[in-house]
């Protein structure tokens, strides 16, 4: 764990670079996919799904940052501590997922490059990979990782309020819909599938592993902590947001654009072609590509920040084994094409992930051992976060048959 440095400038560079990472690590194309589709499919009472997933967002990862803060532990070590070997198990299906979602990501930046430049896909692909292995070969590789994710999570944000503004949506029935909390039970389904992909898998723990490695841990650090979890949790839901209301324009102004071949192909391309004619097209490809680009970086140095606490090697050469995550995704990519098989049983892990280790961070939250004799987790916390467990859990376990289907 590095020494954290005494600069004021440094830290809050640290704690935005935490925030950025988490943030764009959500940020990805399935991100992107999701939000556009079930923005069609539900149209301005999705609003209120948005939000609760914001909230359920905000519980999950305050509680998962505060333990690791507090603990100054990662999840899998804390995980081991709660349940001997369940860090174990824990660190394969984070790693797992977190492959086989950043073969998508290398495929993402695939189509990026293909929208914005007219290249191939495997020069796409190629190109890629060789973005995010060249900032880990960099002499100072976190500090670039945190820069880059700032700067094109930023850009990522203001290229599509410009979709919004040219889409024009109606900003005043959204806001409306949220208050129709009759509907929270028809959206169940698209809250559970955003919640896990906004903390599933690697990407809470993205950011915390990162402030770990900055050197923030103890109680102390809390504050600063619990700062940046906001931060983050800002970032991807101010994209999320933005990203609705500018396919909810498009769909309301268009709605024959919803199951148009275009729309089947990619919602999110679709929406912003026809909100925004070729300039629309251009900036999804550009949105597409900075999104994959930043979370190839963050799922290649969570999946590792998972696996190098458990054994001295992996630790002491953490940064080619980043680099070899993302070769071996661009590889994959490269030759096999998009692995959809693979790609639904990521998924499904994904939402078995986050139950499993929510749970035993609240565990953990109650061991002195783990969090300190001197800290009490709010209670409020403790209980929005069983409320989370249940939630997906339930969805988890529904989820098994599918998975099960997957092997024949």
């Amino acid at each position: 764990m590095g020494a954290k440095k005494s600069s004021g400038n440094t830290n809050m560079t640290a704690l935005i670079g935490a925030a950025f990472l988490m943030a764009t690590s959500a940020i990805g194309p399935g991100f992107l996919t999701q939000t556009a589709t079930f923005t069609g499919e539900y149209g301005a009472i999705f609003a209120l799904a948005i939000v609760c997933t914001i909230l359920l967002d905000i519980t999950t990862q305050l509680n998962i940052w505060s333990i690791i803060g507090v603990s100054g532990m990662r999840g899998q070590d804390i995980a081991n501590k709660v349940i001997p070997g369940m860090g174990y198990f824990i660190a394969f299906l984070v790693s797992l997922g977190g492959l086989v979602f950043n073969i998508g990501n290398v495929g993402g930046a695939a189509t990026g490059f293909n929208i914005v430049f007219g290249l191939p896909l495997k020069a796409g692909t190629i190109i890629g990979g060789a973005i995010g292995i060249l900032i880990f070969l960099s002499k100072d590789a976190k500090t670039g990782m945190d820069k880059l994710t700032k700067y094109l999570g930023s850009l990522m944000i203001l290229t599509v309020l410009y979709v919004v503004i040219r889409s024009n949506p109606p900003v005043g029935e959204a806001v409306t819909s949220i208050a129709r909390v009759d509907q929270f039970p028809n959206l169940v389904f698209p809250i559970i599938t955003l919640l896990g992909g906004s903390c599933g898998g690697y990407i809470t723990f993205s950011g915390a592993h990162r402030l770990l490695d900055a050197g923030f841990s103890g109680v102390e650090d809390l504050p600063h902590v619990r700062r940046s979890v906001l931060m983050g949790v800002g970032v991807s839901g101010t994209m999320r947001i933005l990203l609705f209301l500018a396919v909810l324009g498009v769909v309301t102004a268009m709605p024959e654009v919803v199951g148009s071949d275009g729309w089947v192909t990619s919602p999110p391309a679709a929406a912003f072609q026809a909100g925004a004619g070729v300039i629309g097209y251009k900036i999804f490809g550009i949105v597409i590509l900075f999104a994959a680009i930043t979370s190839i970086i963050g799922a290649a140095y969570t999946s590792v920040s998972f696996l190098k606490t458990l054994h001295p090697f992996i630790m002491e050469n953490e940064k080619w084994f980043v680099i070899g995550f993302i070769a071996v995704s661009t590889v994959v990519m490269t030759f096999l094409g998009q692995p959809a098989t693979l790609l639904v049983l990521a998924g499904s892990v994904n939402g078995l992930i986050l139950p499993i280790t929510l749970f035993i961070i609240l565990l953990a939250s109650r061991r002195k051992d783990i969090v300190g004799e001197n800290y009490r987790h709010p209670l409020i916390l403790i209980v929005l976060g069983v409320c989370v467990v249940l939630l997906t859990g339930y969805s988890g376990i529904k989820a098994l048959p599918q998975i099960l289907t997957i092997f024949g």
